[in-house]
């Protein structure tokens, strides 16, 4: 990703700085060995290399009868049948053939298999016309060899690379444990959904918000719910948070006015500041910091502003925990219309990128970005990222992209 060369303002570090700050220190954690029913989503911590070839021995591919293909065309006897899982175990030798299978054993002495469809059966015996050396014969290790390595370290494992491991002969891998993310939010004009707001309310959303973008990571997600505006109760959440977690994601109470906390709760426990804020919009009020008990990543605390800046520093935060690699994908797309100049801070604009039929990307900025409109948001598939201080850029110019999690780009 290019990033922005300008120095940012005294306590006001480049998302670029930030990032780098905030990852400092953030190693891969501990390996585990997980039963491949539950390795799903997981983080490979090890390569799988084959124990044996596969297939273990020559098969056939089709239903039909094995022969020795010299012997083609001609009139075959009969003497016996090969079937997956129960192999014939004698010698197709001279004038004979072995009814087979899809996927038995080539029986000692055939090389060939002619399908059932292309023989006359009578009395005297099975009239075969010609056939060729390795005709619907899948060979012994034509899909993987003993010792090659079938899964990366690193990888996320899927249903395809479960399959492979399991015919590795795989029962259980070595996987990354997921990151323990508790998330902590704070203020009185909170409430659970499911309640009765009060008349000065507002739903919770921004802790659940949160906790499913770190379970689509490959997180382990926790919620400690919503603390009182007040200094004691939030640092009594966040110390039991801190103990039982990997990182602390604080939601709001970290700007400027009266009744922001958070900061305040955390350096009870020993906060010390790596980023006290980002030039970014949204999201300005993000911070990071660590504390004996482990690192806190402090999130806006509007729903909105806090998923931007999740994407920007949580995910990478989970990536590095997750041993993968922690830098943002980004992609180049055209304009579907213009982008007005930006400010001094870094634009992240909800977007929506979509491709043409000859797979060229195309993006376009909602009109409506409000940090605090959460709909918007959600019809969002990327984010176009604006430079400090960029001019107007018309319809048809190239813009970076990060695509979210949504898009199927």
């Amino acid at each position: 990703m290019s990033q922005d060369r300008k120095p940012a303002k005294p306590g006001l570090a480049s998302v670029a700085q930030a990032r780098s700050s905030m990852l400092a220190g953030i190693a891969s954690l501990a390996t585990e060995t997980v039963a491949l029913e539950q390795v799903l989503g997981r983080v490979l911590a090890a390569d799988v290399r084959a124990a044996r070839d596969q297939p273990p021995f020559d098969v056939s591919a089709m239903d039909g009868y094995a022969l020795r293909s010299a012997e083609t065309p001609g009139l075959l006897k009969l003497i016996g049948e090969s079937a997956a899982g129960r192999g014939f175990t004698g010698f197709c030798g001279q004038g004979s053939t072995v009814r087979i299978s899809t996927g038995a054993a080539i029986p000692d002495g055939a090389d060939s298999v002619v399908i059932q469809e292309d023989v006359r059966a009578s009395q005297c015996g099975i009239e075969m016309p010609t056939s060729r050396p390795g005709q619907h014969v899948r060979l012994r290790g034509c899909d993987f060899k003993a010792g090659t390595v079938l899964l990366a370290r690193g990888r996320v494992l899927d249903g395809v690379s479960v399959s492979l491991a399991a015919a590795s002969g795989a029962a259980a891998l070595p996987v990354v444990r997921q990151p323990r993310i508790a998330i902590l939010s704070s203020g009185d004009e909170l409430a659970a959904p499911g309640t009765t707001p009060g008349p000065w309310q507002i739903f919770d959303s921004a802790t659940h918000g949160i906790a499913a973008l770190v379970r689509g990571w490959g997180g382990g997600a926790y919620r400690l719910g919503v603390a009182r505006d007040d200094v004691a109760a939030i640092a009594q959440a966040a110390e039991q948070g801190l103990r039982d977690s990997d990182l602390l994601v604080v939601i709001g109470g970290a700007s400027v006015g009266d009744h922001d906390h958070a900061r305040p709760a955390l350096m009870q426990l020993g906060l010390q500041l790596a980023v006290e804020k980002v030039a970014v919009r949204p999201g300005k009020p993000t911070w990071f910091g660590r504390t004996p008990l482990g690192p806190v990543l402090g999130l806006p605390g509007n729903p909105a502003s806090a998923m931007v800046c999740a994407e920007l520093f949580l995910r990478p935060l989970v990536a590095a925990m997750l041993g993968r690699d922690p830098e943002p994908v980004v992609r180049r797309a055209t304009l579907a219309r213009e982008l007005p100049a930006n400010g001094p801070r870094e634009h992240y604009l909800r977007s929506l990128l979509s491709s043409d039929p000859e797979g060229r990307l195309t993006v376009r900025a909602f009109e409506d970005q409000d940090s605090s409109l959460i709909s918007v948001f959600a019809a969002a598939n990327a984010l176009i990222r604006q430079p400090v201080d960029a001019p107007a850029m018309p319809a048809g110019a190239l813009v970076d992209v990060l695509a979210l999690e949504t898009c199927g780009c």
